[in-house]
């Protein structure tokens, strides 16, 4: 609705510039400047205000309803003393969007009309335009004006002038909208681009610069690195330490005196701090509730700070001496990312829990074009991908992304949402191995992932460059990678031709959570494509091995194989996303070298199948790391779906354990198959907000096979023979301590259903399992008394460059004892 006629004037050198400070705004009074602001409205650069039908009599009569109405407030602006504008401020919670957006404290609502060119161009100075935009966005948020937190607009996606200088002002575009605006200007439907701008995004912008909000405010490095912020995010990570490494127990806070209370001295300081304990050790930390004083003097009250809970924690932690800077590094870059996300939902830039369900629940009958739902549940998945704050449930450290400067940080982290390129290289194929799955040629993969403008582009770059296309395989490069490593690390092998930089492919991705796994946008039925990435993010490089790499489509169609001919698994949904083809560059020379390293991990690719086009009309997807968040207000989007389904909690919760342990406990005990069955590894399938199956995807580097059963020659590398008891640890640990224990802590503390009746709806799925396959109960005991406790911390400080041996998992864990079983048969030895 916002629109700015806009000016275009002759800029006389010299001739000063209008300044904000000219810019005066004062309450609209209906009677006088009725004509004034109808001379404005009828001119044709105010179009978009749909008002130049009104005549006189109705503009006065439309101003006074603002002026009357305590939701909104017009304006009328004068710049050197001449009315020059008119604005309106209104409430978005109460006016025009509601329903559409999810208004926060401090919303403040704009439009701005300008007053048409004058006929004579020179007669306004040049910068006007851009001094009445600052000045209104100043009032907005200034304390002597409306005072807001942010402002937020909503004008016509077809208005492109606008659009300019909202972006100019630093205003943000959140998505579309369709906006029936009958009780606002003109009355009339439109999309609308929903928009948003805070102090700091305004304070960053040319115009904020222009209006004079300070010495260098307009040129802030990074704007989400500011006290408040930074003041939360180190109050969640102290929260989650204190909460995980407890779980592990590397320390045992002790009970104060006052009730729900606990306390932690260390040398020189004592924390204390509100949290309810539950099964499998599982602590939930209040984080307002952390204090931290100075043990000695006069106890002095001392900042929260999750960096100093680390070196404090040091004698205990024991990370070793040569890596305690490095593990600090991937914490405070863990602790950039939590500020760079907080500031995001504070400014709405991020989908909250409301927003979410509305995606992931549609009412209707879910009838219409498929086309149009596939494209729907392709935006609710990747809305629900990109709203995810945690990173990992269980490690502390676990957004590090060491390599990522602030700008890879905006363009390329999973949180921010943005979609990108992913650029190609030619590789010769006497150096490149490329692989494929059963029913896939070469031809068929490329013909599918590339169009034939691409193809025939590719083949003449190369044919430009004297070499023959038949000689070289393509393969799909990260951007970072490709102006990180390509043109340097392998700098002889561009240019003795061996890899050829080809550019960027046509289609868009978006990164998943996973970092360097991207989801095509502009084709969601295509593959999810899997590239190296060579930071370092929670405790590896994120490299792929070339040679690893080589046998993963075998893997994948022998374990597809398997669940497709199991009816158990076939009856509960349960499926895998196929790794259906990857390939690798080994021409380099550190191939040739005698050590293996990071550096024979940084050209490779594979190609998953992607989820969308196994799903019908009415369903939605979401990454099972979703039912572990909570947004910026604390809202647990499991907590949102349990309720918005209509069905008791407990019915809610053993439909996902259906759809999710059930498979895996029948994957163990029938095939002694294990997955790595984490949030990030799960994709849901919803209708109605309930969990009806499952996709498990990472299936190449992640499954093992835990015992002798006869295996293909390719796959022979997925095995590890382990004991009975540490077979049950792919359940216990994955599952029950990896994901169940944070979902009960979840659905208790929000009051839905507590931890007892919880676990005990586990047990009931573990025997259901039992007696409907009472051949298999025997194999694998779930519900024995006691299981040892893997701790995954304790990997990555013990050795946070690399936590474990990828050719020998199970050997490298760390145990500290064992835990109570919270699904123990009462007589369980």
């Amino acid at each position: 609705m916002t629109a700015v006629a806009e000016t275009r004037t002759a800029r006389g050198a010299g001739t000063p510039r209008t300044s904000p400070d000219a810019v005066v705004l004062e309450p609209v009074d209906p009677a006088r400047d009725a004509a004034t602001v109808h001379g404005w409205l009828t001119h044709p650069a105010s179009v978009f205000w749909q008002m130049g039908h009104l005549d006189v009599a109705e503009v006065r009569d439309y101003l006074a309803d603002v002026a009357d109405d305590d939701r909104q407030d017009g304006w009328l602006g004068r710049v050197d003393g001449v009315p020059a504008f008119y604005a309106e401020t209104y409430d978005p919670a109460r006016v025009l969007l509601v329903g559409v957006h999810d208004a926060a404290p401090g919303d403040v609502g704009m439009h701005l009309l300008v007053a048409p060119p004058p006929d004579d161009p020179a007669a306004r100075a040049p910068g006007f335009t851009d001094a009445v935009m600052a000045a209104v966005v100043r009032f907005c948020l200034a304390a002597e004006g409306r005072g807001g937190a942010r402002v937020v607009v909503e004008p016509d996606v077809r208005n492109r002038a606008i659009a300019a200088k909202n972006a100019a002002a630093g205003f943000r575009v959140l998505r579309e909208v369709e906006l029936d605006d009958g009780d606002g200007p003109g009355g009339h439907t439109k999309r609308a681009a929903l928009s948003v701008c805070t102090r700091a995004d305004f304070a960053a912008s040319p115009l904020g610069a222009l209006a004079g909000l300070g010495e260098g405010d307009g040129a802030d490095l990074a704007p989400h690195l500011r006290p408040d912020v930074a003041e939360h995010a180190h109050r969640h990570l102290a929260a989650k330490a204190l909460a995980e490494l407890a779980h592990e127990r590397l320390f045992r806070p002790e009970p104060d005196p006052e009730p729900g209370r606990f306390v932690l001295a260390l040398d020189g300081v004592t924390y204390r701090f509100a949290a309810r304990t539950f099964a499998l050790e599982h602590w939930v930390v209040d984080p307002a509730s952390i204090t931290r004083t100075a043990s000695s003097g006069d106890g002095a009250d001392l900042p929260v700070d999750a960096l100093e809970l680390v070196a404090e924690l040091q004698p205990l932690l024991q990370i070793p001496d040569d890596l305690v800077a490095t593990y600090l590094e991937e914490l405070s870059s863990t602790l950039a990312a939590a500020c760079a996300k907080r500031d995001r939902e504070l400014a709405g830039a991020s989908p909250q829990v409301p927003a979410l369900l509305t995606d992931l629940v549609p009412h209707g009958s879910g009838a219409g074009d498929e086309g149009d739902d596939d494209r729907r549940r392709a935006d609710a998945f990747q809305a629900t991908e990109a709203a995810m704050t945690e990173g990992h449930p269980g490690f502390l450290a676990n957004n590090g992304r060491i390599g990522f400067s602030l700008d890879d940080y905006r363009s390329f982290a999973p949180e921010r949402g943005e979609r990108m390129r992913l650029m190609w290289l030619a590789a010769r194929r006497e150096h490149t191995h490329l692989a494929v799955g059963d029913g896939l040629t070469e031809r068929e993969l490329y013909g599918a992932e590339l169009s034939g403008a691409e193809r025939a582009a590719f083949a003449e770059r190369l044919a430009a460059r004297g070499q023959d296309p038949a000689d070289y395989l393509y393969l799909p490069v990260h951007p970072w990678q490709w102006q990180h490593r390509v043109p340097i690390t392998f700098a002889a092998d561009v240019a003795r031709g061996d890899l050829v930089p080809l550019g960027p492919g046509a289609d868009e991705y978006q990164p998943q959570q996973s970092i360097r796994t991207m989801f095509n946008r502009t084709r969601p039925e295509r593959h999810y494509v899997k590239v190296a990435l060579a930071i370092q993010n929670m405790g590896f490089l994120r490299g792929l091995s070339p040679a690893y790499m080589r046998g993963t489509p075998e893997i994948n169609d022998w374990v597809a194989g398997v669940v497709a001919g199991d009816p158990t698994l076939r009856d509960a949904g349960f499926g895998v996303l196929r790794e259906r083809a990857s390939v690798g560059y080994t021409g380099d020379v550190y191939h040739r070298t005698a050590r293996p390293s990071a550096h024979r991990k940084m050209l490779a690719a594979l190609w998953r199948e992607s989820p969308v086009p196994r799903t019908a009309p009415g369903e939605r997807l979401a990454t099972m790391a979703s039912l572990l968040h909570r947004d910026a207000a604390g809202r647990a989007l499991a907590t949102a779906l349990v309720r918005e389904s209509g069905i008791a909690p407990e019915a809610w919760l053993r439909a996902y354990l259906d759809a999710y342990l059930y498979p895996l406990v029948h994957c163990l005990r029938a095939h002694d198959l294990a997955f790595m069955p984490h949030g990030e590894n799960l994709v849901l399938v919803l209708r109605d907000g309930v969990v009806r199956r499952v996709f498990m995807k990472d299936i190449g580097e992640e499954i093992a096979v835990l015992g002798h059963r006869e295996l293909p020659a390719g796959v022979e590398r997925a095995r590890a023979v382990v004991d009975a008891d540490q077979k049950a640890l792919s359940i216990f640990t994955d599952v029950f301590d990896g994901v169940l224990r944070h979902l009960a802590g979840i659905l208790a503390v929000d009051g839905l259903l507590g931890e007892d009746r919880f676990w005990a709806v586990v047990a009931d799925v573990i025997d259901r399992h039992g007696a409907e396959h009472p051949d298999l109960a025997g194999r694998i005991e779930l519900r024995g008394r006691r299981f040892a406790h893997s701790c995954l911390n304790r990997l990555q400080l013990r050795n946070t460059l690399q936590m474990v041996d990828l050719t020998d998992q199970s050997a490298s864990l760390l145990y500290a004892g064992t835990m109570a079983n919270p699904v123990a048969r009462p007589d369980a030895p």
